[in-house]
């Protein structure tokens, strides 16, 4: 088995009524359940929306990320599955799909 990152995009729940989004976050701890039952759930974690941003030769720091709310990094997956094509369809169970989310799949490069 080789191991894949899930990076999820948009998808945010914030505009959501606190039932939807309590239905929102059972659907997550599901999948999250079958990845684990099915032997492919490594870690994830969700992300806080603030943060710092450190860049170029002088390592500016500034506040950040300030990307569009579709295009926000929420969190993150390392999966295990037997090759991209896998894990692409392990992916298509994401529940922020139904809020316009995006799964971005990479594979995670073996050092």
């Amino acid at each position: 088995m080789e191991k894949f990152m899930f990076i999820f995009h948009g998808g945010s729940s914030s505009a959501l009524s606190p039932n939807d989004a309590q239905s929102n976050m059972q659907k997550w701890m599901s999948w999250i359940e079958n990845l684990s039952k099915s032997g492919r759930y490594v870690s994830g974690e969700p992300l806080e929306p603030k943060g710092k941003m450190v860049s170029g030769p002088k390592k500016l720091v500034t506040d950040g990320p300030f990307a569009e709310g579709k295009e926000l990094v929420g969190g993150y997956f390392i999966i295990h599955a037997k090759d991209l094509d896998e894990a692409v369809e392990l992916a298509k169970d994401c529940p922020d799909f139904e809020l316009n989310g995006k799964v971005e799949v990479r594979p995670v490069m073996k050092m």
